[in-house]
């Protein structure tokens, strides 16, 4: 009898085996930030089928370009000519490992409130959606989106985001494969008691067809699904005949009878079932008839939305327009055509958009189009486009304002640089930095944009280059609000563009600086001073032990163990920074005094930022909430090696309003640019606070 903990030491064994997870740490000396990523291997441990005879007949290894729902249905799916009984031949080692994990994900789970259930299923209660007039929105961000590379997710990250899906007031929330994964079974089990009803109401299991030579009752996956107690299941089924005989080696009849029995019995238990019909496009090329039969199978047995799947990613729109409206024109009266499309051409977007103007009436797709390989259709652009451009009636359009903030979420939850220019979400989407452009803007907002950035909760944003015109200075005076006459604006707007010209020759670069590009407009007025003046620094670099990389790290480890598992955190600057500061807002006479500090960093400029904060936050209280988010070094002019310019930008965060600023500084010396950078930054944040007083003042 294998113990408990035996059995337990093994699947860790095993998990690690598979690749486990490994995190990486990465840093850049002397930066603020220090961030931590965590890869973990796509293989990941999951409950097999009976084990079945290996015999001289067993096909050939799976692809290593296998998508992981092709080796999901691997391990799903008989690929030998073994007898039925062929589980008997399966090892104690496996038995007892798939029981531990049955007892484990057995237990039951809370029962699911019958109106949330209805919530849900009333989608589908009326009859098929026909698009672009109404669109479902099925969002697969949690599933299909987290086999990204990269990416990894924890099942308490997965459950906030669904609860913010659930927010925004998307459809259907794909939430994983329980009968795949430990992780997706825990987030199941937690989403009945950690989610509220609406969000519960929203969330789909993910799984595939039965086996071979089994009823879909026996089968150990469609019974994970059934116990996870999510009022929607979507099961993948093959819809190409090729796929059929050659990879899965099953009988096309066979596969009719798999999609039939899987649909019915989960329909049975009053589960709505949708049916992602894999590679349907690529099989419909093949052999119309077999994949039409594929759906004439799942429609006959209950399934509710037929969804075709352009798996490899390389349909084109008027294929996708052909195939798709003698689809809907076929079934469209049955079922809810849906469809899901890969980015690997670039044209997932276009492929849904053709989709639902072909009569799709749901659409699948991640936030950010995150998914494997290259991504799937991205929910941020399709969902504006529908509602902005085509007037398709959806759930979240009353939300469609947030939709930049749960893009920016999920990136944030995920650890992933937000993608500047994406579509509708990103930060350059209405980022406007030709003159001209900005003095057509000037006159008409719709000049150079095709919605009011508003709509999707994004805003517009004038840069400031060396190829900006005076209108791109006027519009972040006007945006400014400062009481200064039409002439005297005029006037000080040639001369700032003169001086950003100047500056950018030098390697300024303000395209994603805004904060020194106002503090330079601020300056050139007459009632604004100073909040505080750094007089002078020193920063000091230190080592106790210098040697090479591999024996730091060997330290490191060596410090690990000694403090129970964790690496204490080890100072190696030191900076010493002396400031003037403007101790009363309200400027009070006599209220200008020194203040020496003194603080220690990973690296000299995280010390100058320790000792700035430490000197200031006396007096301006409100910097206390200020954090440091994104650091950037970059060097202008590599040939000059160590005497090259160094262009720094940082990004700062106020963590109590979530305002964002980022400041640029450009110095031969590095650690001269990173205070500058730091100044403007810290001086950024209390522009607000220290209106009304004069230059004059500090000399």
């Amino acid at each position: 009898m294998i113990s408990q903990v035996q059995a337990q030491a093994a699947i860790a064994t095993a998990f690690l085996l598979l690749g486990g997870d490994n995190h990486v740490e990465s840093f850049i000396p002397g930066a603020v930030i220090t961030r931590t990523a965590t890869i973990t291997s796509s293989l990941s441990l999951r409950e097999q089928p009976d084990n079945e005879a290996i015999t001289e007949t067993s096909p050939p290894l799976i692809p290593s370009d296998a998508t992981e729902d092709e080796l999901a249905w691997h391990a799903n799916h008989d690929f030998t000519t073994a007898p039925d009984d062929a589980s008997s031949t399966a090892s104690a080692t496996d038995d007892w490992i798939k029981q531990d994990f049955e007892s484990q994900s057995s237990t039951s789970f809370p029962s699911a409130n019958q109106e949330e259930v209805q919530q849900s299923q009333q989608l589908l209660a009326n009859g098929p959606i026909r698009g672009p007039t109404n669109v479902i929105v099925y969002d697969t961000t949690l599933r299909d989106g987290t086999q990204m590379e990269s990416i990894s997710v924890s099942c308490a990250d997965k459950l906030k985001i669904a609860q913010r899906l659930s927010e925004f007031n998307v459809d259907y929330i794909e939430a994983g494969w329980p009968g795949s994964n430990p992780k997706d079974e825990e987030f199941f089990r937690r989403a009945q008691t950690e989610l509220d009803g609406k969000a519960k109401s929203k969330l789909v299991a993910f799984g595939s067809t039965r086996r071979k030579g089994i009823q879909a009752k026996d089968d150990a996956q469609i019974q994970k699904l059934v116990d996870c107690c999510a009022p929607t299941v979507c099961i993948v089924a093959k819809a190409h005949l090729w796929q059929v005989t050659d990879i899965i080696r099953a009988n096309p009849t066979e596969n009719l009878d798999m999609i039939t029995d899987s649909v019915s019995y989960l329909t049975s238990l009053g589960i709505d079932v949708m049916v992602d019909l894999e590679h349907y496009f690529d099989g419909f090329k093949f052999d119309k008839d077999y994949t039409l039969k594929c759906c004439d199978a799942a429609v006959k047995a209950g399934a509710k939305v037929l969804v075709m799947c352009d798996t490899n990613g390389g349909s084109m729109p008027w294929e996708v327009d052909e195939i798709t409206k003698e689809t809907v024109e076929k079934f469209g009266n049955l079922a809810t055509v849906g469809i899901h499309c890969h980015n690997d051409c670039g044209l997932a977007v276009a492929n849904s958009l053709t989709g639902a103007k072909a009569g799709v009436g749901l659409i699948q797709g991640t936030v950010n189009g995150i998914g494997e390989r290259t991504g799937n259709a991205d929910l941020c652009s399709i969902v504006p486009s529908l509602a902005l451009h085509v007037d398709s009636k959806m759930t979240c359009n009353d939300n469609l304002d947030e939709i930049t903030s749960l893009s920016r979420y999920l990136d944030e939850t995920l650890n992933r640089t937000p993608n500047r220019g994406a579509p509708f979400v990103g930060s350059s989407a209405f980022a406007h930095k030709g003159g001209l452009h900005v003095a057509a803007l000037e006159r008409s907002p719709d000049s150079y944009q095709h919605v009011d950035p508003s709509k999707v909760g994004n805003q517009l944003r004038v840069l400031i280059s060396e190829l900006s015109g005076r209108q791109n200075i006027l519009g972040k005076m006007k945006k400014l609000d400062m009481d200064i006459d039409e002439k005297t604006v005029a006037e000080r707007s040639l001369v700032i563009l003169e001086r950003v010209k100047h500056l950018e020759s030098m390697g300024y670069t303000f395209e994603g600086a805004d904060a020194s590009v106002e503090l330079m407009i601020l300056h050139s007025t007459q009632n604004y001073c100073l909040p505080f003046r750094v007089l002078d620094y020193t920063a000091q670099v230190y080592d106790t032990d210098v040697d090479s990389a591999s024996r730091v790290m060997s330290k490191m480890e060596n410090d690990k163990s000694r403090n129970g598992g964790t690496v204490t955190k080890t100072n190696l600057a030191r900076a010493t920074v002396n400031v003037r500061v403007l101790d009363d807002p309200n400027h009070g006479e006599d209220e200008f005094l020194d203040r020496l500090e003194v603080a220690e960093g990973n690296g000299p400029v995280d010390a100058l930022a320790n000792a700035l904060k430490k000197a200031l936050v006396p007096s301006h209280p409100a910097l206390e909430s200020l954090q440091l988010i994104d650091y950037k070094v970059r060097i202008l002019d590599p040939a000059a090696a160590t005497a090259a310019a160094t262009r720094v930008m940082i990004e700062f965060k106020d963590v109590n309003t979530d305002r964002q600023w980022t400041t640029v500084s450009v110095d031969r010396n590095i650690i001269s640019a990173s205070l500058n950078a730091l100044v403007d930054g810290f001086e950024y944040a209390l522009k607000d606070v220290v209106a009304g007083c004069f230059f004059d003042d500090f000399e």
